[in-house]
């Protein structure tokens, strides 16, 4: 039986599902279902990112610690699927335990690939984007 793997970006955790993430769930239920009709053998898999400087802030101004936060918004996402009937094989939350050796695995293999290497950038940071500019780009 052919195989067929599909992920969807996973939701970021700063703020509630909103009809965007609705949107890529619903397209990436039906390809995972057609394929699933055409006899591959198919896992669908979806979750939320929960790490960054954005969670933070917002957790921080809803009063909460990091890990509280994310894990409402996490029920918020998961029961919003519930609700569209999107049935993805395993939602996964980079907050869980298993995530953070499987990270280091990544990063220890492209480290000793020479994919990764130490190196000094210095740059104009935007928070809110989570992405460096140069000054031509700024308005």
């Amino acid at each position: 039986m052919p195989k067929f793997y599909i992920t969807d970006a996973i939701d970021y955790a700063n703020g509630s599902p909103h009809l965007g993430h609705a949107y890529e769930k619903v397209v990436t239920d039906c390809v995972a279902r057609a394929h699933r009709q055409a006899g591959f053998d198919t896992y669908f898999l979806a979750g939320t990112d929960e790490h960054g400087q954005k969670v933070q802030r917002t957790a921080e101004k809803a009063g909460l610690e990091p890990q509280a936060y994310v894990d409402k918004i996490a029920a918020e996402f998961v029961e919003a699927w519930r609700v569209l009937r999107v049935e993805p094989d395993q939602f996964f939350r980079t907050t869980d335990p298993r995530h953070e050796p499987a990270v280091q695995e990544l990063f220890r293999r492209a480290h000793a690939a020479g994919d990764i290497y130490e190196h000094e950038y210095e740059g104009l940071y935007c928070q809110g984007c989570e992405a460096f500019y140069q000054e031509k780009d700024l308005v």
